[in-house]
């Protein structure tokens, strides 16, 4: 991975594999991807990731990008509604609809991986999805309060989701999901079983974006084409 870079260029598959003889998972793993793009681990990847893939995987389909664009701004108001103040995420939000614009206007991977490595870009994007991650969590309280360990589910998110650096659970990526409406295939390779795990969240939909999920990090996976 390139020194500094929040995202990095895509590297062949067998760039994450131990130097060891690789294991059944690896193999595995590269016969199903064919590539890896990797993200920095600083507690926040989950939610780069995410973003970067998603955006990536709908950058040259002009209704797709321009359909992820009007979900982000709709997406204000599930913010309000669950008590957040505008001047709390407006600029977040602002930031993450320039990124969309830009993309638009240029339709260039590269545009999108530029935005993603200028680090207050990329934050003002990552800070955003938290937020709505908890407003999600909070809007569907008697849903969600039954998964989270804290004394209450506002604590939860106000210390574990909305905090820049703190690593995400499986129900805040549950959360973003639903509120984004984007389905995530999560790959992981932890674990003493022989099998790669797979979560597709929300179960039963077609994912839009594939993450390796290794040790508490995760990277962007791209699938091997079917032949």
């Amino acid at each position: 991975m390139e020194v500094g870079s929040l995202v990095s260029h895509r590297e062949d598959i067998s760039s994450m594999f131990p130097q060891q003889i690789p294991g059944a998972k690896y193999k595995d793993l590269s016969s199903q991807f064919s590539s890896v793009r990797k993200v920095r681990g600083d507690g926040n990847c989950f939610y780069r990731a995410f973003c970067f893939s998603h955006m990536e995987s709908v950058l040259h389909n002009t209704r797709a990008l321009q359909r992820f664009k009007d979900k982000i701004i709709q997406s204000g108001e599930v913010l309000s509604s669950a008590g957040f103040d505008e001047s709390r995420f407006k600029q977040h939000l602002d930031t993450v609809v320039d990124v969309v614009e830009q993309c638009q206007a240029d339709e260039q991977d590269y545009a999108l991986l530029r935005l993603f490595n200028e680090q207050i870009t990329s934050d003002h994007v990552v800070q955003y999805l938290r937020l709505l991650t908890s407003a999600h969590l909070q809007s569907n309280a008697q849903f969600f309060s039954n998964f989270v360990e804290a004394p209450n589910l506002h604590a939860y998110c106000r210390q574990e989701v909305e905090v820049m650096g703190m690593e995400c659970d499986h129900v805040d990526i549950l959360a973003l999901s639903e509120a984004l409406d984007i389905c995530t295939h999560i790959v992981s390779v932890d674990g003493d079983e022989q099998q790669l795990a797979h979560h597709m969240i929300p179960e039963g939909a077609e994912p839009s974006l594939h993450l390796l999920y290794q040790t508490s990090h995760y990277n962007i996976l791209y699938p091997r084409p079917h032949h």
